[in-house]
């Protein structure tokens, strides 16, 4: 079976900052909404099981509590992420309605150590099998340095690959990876310096990473046999035109696994 005729069911969904926030900086309600009831009605077709890796909780913070920009003091900064997660989940909550969701906050050592690698899996797979969808984010009020993912596009490939998922989808506020010219890049068959060289930073305020991280949690999510898609999660019913013709050419950039590299499905 190739990869373009596999019928996807269990697909990670990262959700970045700046597809919450508005060109103000505000929090768009409506644009998680939209992202939730796309979400709703391919689950309730059946058979497909989503997980959410969502940014959000910072920027959120830094609005509550006034901040002009990302601070860069550890402990202003994880005061925002705990004060922007309440908030992050309860409009989750509030979106998915009568869909049961479940919270799960995760630091480097849940991937690194095996006994906490384990049960991240076994309890993110629980969540799947009740019919929960799971609402994942880095534990930023207690993430110092030593023991940071970084970003939630890296920690996205990095849940993907340890729930076995069928396809990792990063959304933002850009197509996907454009070329010298600007010009969409419809499907990437090998991460290489080229490809690299063309990333480019985050320059917003509620926002890290950028083209760079995403390029590397694909690099992660395809080593494990997974195709990644970078999408602009504001274009209509985009989830589904993605799920039913990943390696189409259409609005995203899709990163294509080496022939060979199948992940073992447990």
């Amino acid at each position: 079976m190739t990869q373009s005729e596999k019928n996807y069911k269990k697909i990670v969904v990262k959700v970045g900052s700046s597809f919450f926030c508005s060109k103000k900086g505000e929090f768009d309600e409506s644009a998680l909404k939209q992202l939730v009831n796309q979400l709703i009605k391919l689950i309730k077709l059946g058979n497909r099981h989503f997980v959410i890796v969502s940014s959000g909780a910072i920027a959120l913070g830094m609005l509550r509590l006034k901040f002009n920009c990302r601070p860069t003091d550890l402990s202003c900064l994880m005061a925002s992420a705990s004060t922007g997660q309440s908030l992050l989940m309860a409009s989750y909550i509030k979106a998915f309605k009568d869909y049961n969701v479940g919270q799960v906050l995760l630091t480097w050592e849940d991937f690194n150590d095996h006994r906490r690698r384990l049960n991240a899996k076994n309890t993110l797979n629980k969540l799947l099998e009740l019919n929960c969808v799971p609402i994942v984010n880095e534990n930023d009020t207690v993430s110092a340095e030593e023991i940071k993912i970084g970003d939630n596009d890296r920690l996205s490939a990095m849940v993907a690959e340890i729930i076995s998922a069928d396809l990792l989808i990063i959304l933002s506020d850009v197509d996907g990876l454009l070329d010298k010219n600007k010009k969409l890049i419809n499907k990437v068959p090998q991460i290489n310096s080229q490809i690299k060289a063309l990333a480019r930073p985050s320059e917003k305020h509620t926002s890290v990473g950028g083209m760079i991280t995403k390029i590397e949690a694909a690099k992660i999510a395809i080593d494990s046999g997974i195709p990644c898609v970078i999408a602009n999660g504001r274009n209509p019913n985009i989830i589904s035109r993605i799920i039913n013709a990943p390696f189409s050419n259409g609005i995203w950039t899709v990163f294509i696994p080496s022939k060979g590299k199948t992940y073992e499905r447990s």
